[in-house]
């Protein structure tokens, strides 16, 4: 998925798209290494596009901690869509 186009729409410095491009790679492998089944290939793309609003999301709100971005979008997911 071309994870970088989402980022890009939104109002952020190339550093922290930089960061919050890492925090996604972060959040989905979190995702995939819980056995979910939203990383598998049926659910994959919808999934992804999930994880990456809900890190942009965050991310406007003020939230510039890797690590709980990463939670919150991952924790999002899963309280949300299993």
């Amino acid at each position: 998925m071309a994870i970088i186009s989402l980022f890009a729409q939104s109002a952020f410095e190339p550093e922290t798209i930089d960061i919050l491009v890492k925090v996604f790679e972060d959040a989905w492998r979190c995702l995939e290494e819980s056995g979910s089944t939203l990383a598998s290939p049926a659910y994959e793309r919808a999934a992804q596009e999930i994880l990456a609003k809900r890190i942009i999301e965050t991310a406007q709100r003020g939230e510039r901690d890797p690590a709980a971005l990463v939670d919150d979008a991952v924790a999002f997911v899963k309280r949300s869509y299993t």
